[in-house]
C-alpha cells in the first residue's frame, strides 16, 4: 500500500533505463508521483531536491555512484530516506555506512516489488 498522502515524490536514479521504466510503472502503480533520472549528476542538477520525499538509487553507476550520492543527499536533505538497490552487493564493502543499521533500505537485485514498495512506504511513515 503507498504512503498518504498520494502527493508523495520518489525520484529514482539508474544509468539503466529498463530498470527507470520498470520502477516507474511500479511506482505509479502504486500510487506515487515518479521522477527519473539517467544519473546522480541530472537529480543533482535539478535543483529541486526539497520536492522530493524518498529517493530510490542503484549503487553502480558511473561519474557519481549510488553511495556517494547517498552521502551528497544526506548533505544537501539530512534526513531524506534513500533507498539503494545493486546487482553487485560485494560494493557494499566500500563503504561502512551501509550496514545492518539499513538493511531495510538495501536491496540487491533481482528484488521482490512488493517489499521495495512495503519499504518506501515505511520509510516515508518515519520521516
Amino acid at each position: 500500500m503507498a504512503y498518504d498522502p498520494p502527493d508523495a515524490l520518489i525520484a529514482v536514479v539508474d544509468d539503466d533505463p529498463r530498470i527507470l521504466e520498470s520502477l516507474e510503472t511500479l511506482l505509479q502503480a502504486a500510487g506515487y508521483a515518479v521522477r527519473l533520472f539517467a544519473s546522480a549528476t541530472a537529480l543533482l542538477g535539478t535543483g529541486s531536491l526539497e520536492e522530493i520525499d524518498c529517493v530510490i538509487s542503484d549503487i553502480n553507476m558511473p561519474v557519481i555512484d549510488g553511495l556517494e550520492l547517498s552521502r551528497l543527499l544526506q548533505a544537501a536533505k539530512p534526513g531524506l530516506p534513500i533507498i539503494l538497490i545493486t546487482g553487485h552487493p560485494e560494493m557494499l564493502n566500500r563503504s561502512p555506512s551501509v550496514g545492518a543499521a539499513n538493511h531495510n533500505r538495501l536491496f540487491t537485485k533481482p528484488y521482490d516489488p512488493e517489499d521495495l514498495v512495503a519499504a518506501i512506504g515505511n520509510v516515508l511513515r518515519k520521516h
